[in-house]
């Protein structure tokens, strides 16, 4: 019976243990985060109960299961499994004991601060501490895991004996993530590119999506998704159009007949922009800005909060004025002029013919913009 009875109470002992503990403290952390519903920190803390009930219950396992009595001659490889699983558990639990921070600091500075640029900007330095902290702790956790091992404990002064050259191999054969790498620090802490951005990179716009130690996802405005390595933005020229502010200017161009009622388009153009909940109010404009021998260029200028909202005011702008041109004032949008062409004065002043007697030339006739001579009649 007692046989049967200790590794019960041992192995059950610690399950309901670890299960005790892990709901306490679930408990705990709910009634703080009630009361104190400004702090997400105790709500984000929550997370961390799965973690904590591994490690509580691999501590528990590998201090009592010698006192089990099971499987006496597979002792070392059962403690040598829960030492791995308290390893692995205790990294999983630091990383998000770790998380739970960052986030509640972001959370934070987010609420007390209202500058859209400068919480975008802390929030691409936390997204890449976060993976720093994550990666730093797999690590050592790997490490951790391998000198648990003996042949590995042994193989250690040969391995420190070749660190040198491995160091210099493995720094040459990972110089490109190494630099990448580096570039994410510095953009993440140089504020160069942020989550969140509006920018425009081989010529497509789009807003960073991701920001991670080595890559870069640019999300376009019809969903694609662009990836490129980190170190593209600090060797390559690229358009941020949300640094320095998000608010921008846009521009409407219209080729039209050189008859277009110009000081009309501009009160159109107020009347436009007046009724488009996009348009900020900070200024608009409307001039000619170049003409050809049959159209005129004329410019209207917008502005609005930021690129989506700039680019919702030309679209309503091109088409509501299209339309009220097209409605009232047909003849200022371009068309093939076919009319008779108009001559210089002087092409239809008297002349003095061989008998001295003054006779006025005719006027030549045009047809689709080409000028034909009378018809001559026998008289000479």
């Amino acid at each position: 019976m007692e046989n049967v009875l200790r590794p019960l109470i041992v192995i059950g002992g610690s399950v309901v243990l670890t299960l005790l503990v892990g709901w306490t403290a679930d408990l705990l952390l709910r009634r703080a985060d009630q009361r104190h519903h400004q702090v997400p920190l105790w709500g984000l803390l929550r997370r961390c109960r799965l973690p904590l009930q591994f490690a509580m219950c691999a501590v528990l396992l590998r201090g009592s299961y010698d006192q089990a009595e099971i499987a006496a001659e597979h002792s070392a490889g059962i403690g040598q499994a829960l030492t791995l699983v308290l390893i692995g558990s205790a990294a999983w639990l630091l990383v998000r004991i770790a998380t739970a921070v960052v986030d509640s600091s972001y959370s934070r500075y987010a609420n007390t601060h209202r500058d859209p640029a400068r919480v975008r900007r802390v929030r691409t330095q936390v997204a890449l501490i976060q993976r720093v902290v994550s990666a730093i702790v797999g690590v050592v956790a790997v490490a951790a895991m391998l000198l648990t091992f003996p042949a590995m404990r042994a193989a250690g002064a040969s391995l420190l004996a070749s660190a040198g050259i491995l160091g210099i191999v493995a720094g040459v054969a990972a110089q490109s993530t190494l630099s990448n790498m580096f570039a994410g620090f510095q953009i993440a802490f140089g504020d160069m590119v942020r989550l969140g951005d509006t920018v425009v990179v081989n010529g497509e716009w789009g807003t960073v999506d991701e920001i991670t130690l080595t890559f870069l996802t640019v999300r376009t405005w019809d969903e694609r998704r662009f990836t490129m390595p980190v170190s593209y933005f600090t060797s390559q020229p690229f358009e941020n159009w949300s640094r320095g502010g998000v608010q921008m200017t846009g521009t409407v161009f219209f080729h039209l007949d050189h008859h277009a009622p110009v000081e009309e388009m501009r009160d159109k153009l107020r009347d436009i922009l007046r009724a488009c909940p996009a348009w900020d109010g900070r200024d608009y404009g409307l001039a000619v800005t170049d003409s050809t021998p049959s159209t005129m260029e004329v410019r209207a200028l917008v502005t609005a909060k930021d690129a989506d909202d700039v680019w919702t005011v030309r679209v309503t702008v091109r088409e509501q004025m299209l339309r009220w041109l097209a409605t009232h004032h047909p003849y200022a949008l371009p068309r093939v002029n076919t009319a008779d062409a108009i001559l210089p004065p002087d092409s239809l002043h008297p002349t003095v013919n061989g008998n001295g007697n003054g006779t006025a030339l005719h006027r030549p006739r045009t047809t689709r913009g080409r000028m034909v001579e009378p018809p001559r009649t026998g008289r000479g």
